[in-house]
């Protein structure tokens, strides 16, 4: 599933970076926090790759 905006793209990155060992869970904040127990690997891997261009900084829904 892509993202749907530029920050839940983010959010996927940090909460990605801290599933892999890369950053201390205790650093993530708002909504990576909640991705990282959630969702898979391979999920916010996928939401992670999305392209930035043309997506809104925020979702509107």
């Amino acid at each position: 599933m892509p993202a749907k905006s530029q920050a839940q793209q983010k959010a996927a990155g940090a909460a990605l970076s801290a599933k892999r060992g890369d950053t201390p869970k205790s650093e993530l904040k708002g909504a990576s926090k909640s991705m990282v127990e959630s969702m898979t690997e391979k999920e916010l891997e996928e939401m992670a790759s999305t392209k930035r261009k043309g997506k809104p900084e925020h979702a509107d829904d």
